[in-house]
């Protein structure tokens, strides 16, 4: 039993909002920001093929967001590796 009620509402709090805020700035960053090329906006506009279910494909400019996360996570596994080898880190 918890002695002060408004700690769970707290606690709630402190996890939705950061989570929401999260992924309204990745959908915003996938939607708008990719590497400009000449052909970039020729790319976005030429469909290649038409599936069935009316889906539409495309080779269109790949996005900032998506490459630093790539990006990121290739960073963090060679450093984790790295320093768990060279710090003798137990697990």
């Amino acid at each position: 039993m918890r002695y002060f009620y408004l700690l769970n509402f707290q606690h709630i709090m402190l996890y939705l909002f950061p989570a929401l805020i999260f992924i309204i700035l990745l959908a915003l960053s996938l939607g708008g920001s990719h590497f400009r090329v000449p052909d970039s906006e020729e790319r976005k506009r030429n469909i290649l093929h038409v599936f069935p279910e009316g889906v539409e494909d495309r080779n269109a400019p790949f996005p900032v967001a998506i490459s630093l996360i790539v990006i990121g996570t290739v960073v963090w596994g060679v450093l984790y590796i790295l320093m768990n080898g060279l710090l003798g880190v137990k697990i």
